[in-house]
C-alpha cells in the first residue's frame, strides 16, 4: 500500500507536519517493500489560495491509498476522497516515522470530514 505522511523535513525522525495544503513535504511509503520518497511541496507553501486542492491533486497523482496529517480542510477533503484517497488524522505531538507505525498498527482511523475551515494556517 502506498501511504503519504506530511512532514516538517525529509528526515522521519522529524515532526509530522499538521498543516496537509502548506506541509513542508510529504514523504511517500511503499509499505509493502519498505522504501519510501520525498515528495516535495514548495510550490503550495506560499500559495494565495488552492494550496489544499493542489496539494491533494499531487497525493491522488502519486497513486497514495491514503495519506496521514494532523489537518485537512474541505476542499482537500474532497479532492483526496473523490480520487479515493482514505484521510487519516494523526494530531499527536509524533515523528513521521511514530505516525506511520500508529497507521500501520490501526491505531489512527479514516475521517469523514473535514476538520479545519479553509485557509487554515
Amino acid at each position: 500500500m502506498r501511504v503519504i505522511v506530511t512532514a516538517n523535513s525529509p528526515n522521519l525522525d522529524d515532526a509530522l507536519d499538521t498543516r496537509f495544503g502548506r506541509a513542508q513535504c510529504f514523504i511517500l511509503f511503499d509499505t509493502d517493500t519498505g522504501d519510501h520518497e520525498v515528495i516535495e511541496n514548495t510550490q503550495n507553501l506560499n500559495a494565495a489560495q488552492g494550496a489544499g486542492i493542489q496539494a491533494a491533486r499531487n497525493v491522488v497523482n502519486a497513486n497514495a491509498q491514503a495519506i496521514v496529517t494532523g489537518n485537512v480542510g474541505p476542499k482537500a477533503f474532497a479532492t483526496l476522497t473523490a480520487g479515493n484517497v482514505a484521510i487519516y488524522l494523526c494530531q499527536d505531538a509524533c515523528s513521521v516515522k511514530d505516525a506511520l507505525k500508529k497507521y500501520q498498527n490501526g491505531e489512527l482511523q479514516p475521517v469523514t470530514q473535514a476538520n479545519v475551515e479553509g485557509h487554515w494556517i
